[in-house]
């Protein structure tokens, strides 16, 4: 498989809003969030599809899913997240290697999957820095 963007942030050639990682996944912010909070858990191993993956590692990578959410949870005060994740073009996979989707969602703002709010650098950095505080 080609490299591809989380391949090179996994790699460590292109920047990122780290959240957490450990020896199989990074979980990061969403540079193009849907909501406050959006991140991506991403297969440190290039695959394209979860059926590309043993069961082990996909229970792995699932498992790891509470953990994170919660901390997002708390540090934005989101009332509820969702979960997403593509496997294909067909299925609107836009980057070619695994990844989950955690979007925080709010009472007030309703359920939006098409506006996406960009934040800036400074803000990412600081929500990033928030929700790795809340990782336990």
């Amino acid at each position: 498989m080609p490299s591809c963007i989380f391949c090179d942030i996994v790699n460590g050639k292109r920047s990122c809003y780290e959240i957490y990682h450990d020896n199989n996944i990074i979980a990061i912010l969403d540079k193009y969030p849907i909501d406050i909070g959006h991140s991506l858990v991403i297969t440190k191993k290039p695959y394209e599809k979860l059926t590309d993956m043993g069961s082990q590692e996909v229970a792995e990578l699932f498992s790891k899913i509470p953990k994170i959410a919660n901390a997002i949870i708390k540090a934005t005060n989101a009332d509820a997240f969702s979960i997403a994740q593509n496997n294909g073009k067909a299925a609107k996979q836009i980057i070619p290697h695994v990844h989950v989707h955690i979007i925080p969602r709010y009472n007030d703002t309703g359920t939006l999957w098409l506006k996406r709010k960009i934040l800036k650098d400074n803000e990412l950095d600081e929500l990033a820095q928030k929700i790795r505080n809340c990782i336990e």
